[in-house]
């Protein structure tokens, strides 16, 4: 038996052991995925344990994806790029980090929302680790720009001033998070993304919309990187609009399945991996393709 998991703390909600189990079992592997929280004072002696020969790796979650790169060995360059890590693969005793979000997130850009962000406009709500990655796989692809607001306006200027070196031609901007900025930047943005737990439930914020739902450009994609609830009140009030939406539960998976892929060395079963996170979820069966899931 060998064993892989997620790392983070807390991790209750966490839908990762479900689905990759599911892919696990569905390939006949003999692997156990497990949920293993861990407070921030015993990430160390988690992350060593890793090295173990019946360990293949971990995935990691908050609030530790910046925390266990000291605790690496290697780190490949999108992992530097982004300076997070979410995926661990252990080989031959040696840990090796990664960060799969990037591809999770553009994965689900160009194949669920048939959305190429090459010279599009994008309008991003958070910079913290979320908006990161996104603003990394965005400058790769291309964007034409990239407008960070935050409530804390000080976290989005210095994630500007972090991503100036890498940014080639994407042009970017911080914005205070006041009415004329939200009405500015989304009255110009063709990609709107939420990055903040803003309307994820369980939550104080569970009821509320990261940005002001009357500024929603009905032209634009609206992508919310909460999965949970299947709808939140951004995209309903997107919908409303006449937006197109994408929820997080694509992304998700789809980072998943990059980590599977280094861990066994099999093509992940993606829709398997889709059905056990929705019925994780209570949500229905229904097809994955298109942005109205």
């Amino acid at each position: 038996m060998k064993y892989v998991g997620v790392i983070g703390y807390p991790l209750k909600h966490s839908l990762s052991p479900a689905f990759q189990q599911a892919a696990l079992d569905h390939l006949g592997l003999d692997i156990r995925y497990e949920a293993w929280e861990t407070p921030p004072d015993r990430l160390a002696a988690r992350v060593e344990r890793l090295r173990a020969p019946d360990h293949l790796g971990a995935n990691v979650t908050i609030p530790h994806k910046e925390a266990v790169i000291p605790l690496l060995d290697e780190m490949d360059e999108l992992a530097r790029r982004t300076g997070a890590v979410n995926t661990i693969v252990n080989r031959q005793g040696r840990l090796h980090g990664y960060n799969t979000d990037v591809g999770g997130f553009l994965r689900a850009l160009r194949q669920d929302a048939a959305f190429d962000p090459a010279g599009r406009r994008v309008l991003v709500a958070g910079a913290g680790g979320a908006g990161r990655a996104v603003a990394v796989g965005l400058i790769e692809t291309g964007a034409s720009s990239i407008t960070f607001i935050d409530l804390v306006s000080s976290r989005a200027t210095r994630l500007v001033e972090d991503l100036r070196p890498i940014a080639g031609g994407t042009q970017l901007n911080a914005l205070p998070a006041t009415r004329v900025s939200w009405e500015t930047a989304a009255a110009a943005c063709q990609l709107l993304i939420n990055c903040t737990p803003v309307g994820l439930a369980g939550t104080p914020e569970e009821k509320e919309s990261p940005v002001p739902t009357d500024v929603i450009p009905e032209s634009a994609l609206v992508f919310d990187l909460v999965y949970r609830p299947q709808e939140t009140v951004l995209m309903a009030a997107a919908r409303r609009r006449g937006a197109r939406v994408l929820g997080g539960l694509h992304m998700l998976v789809y980072q998943g399945a990059a980590s599977f892929q280094m861990w066994t060395g099999c093509e992940a079963p993606v829709d398997v991996m889709f059905a056990a996170a929705r019925r994780a979820l209570g949500l229905p069966p229904m097809a994955i393709k298109g942005s109205e899931d």
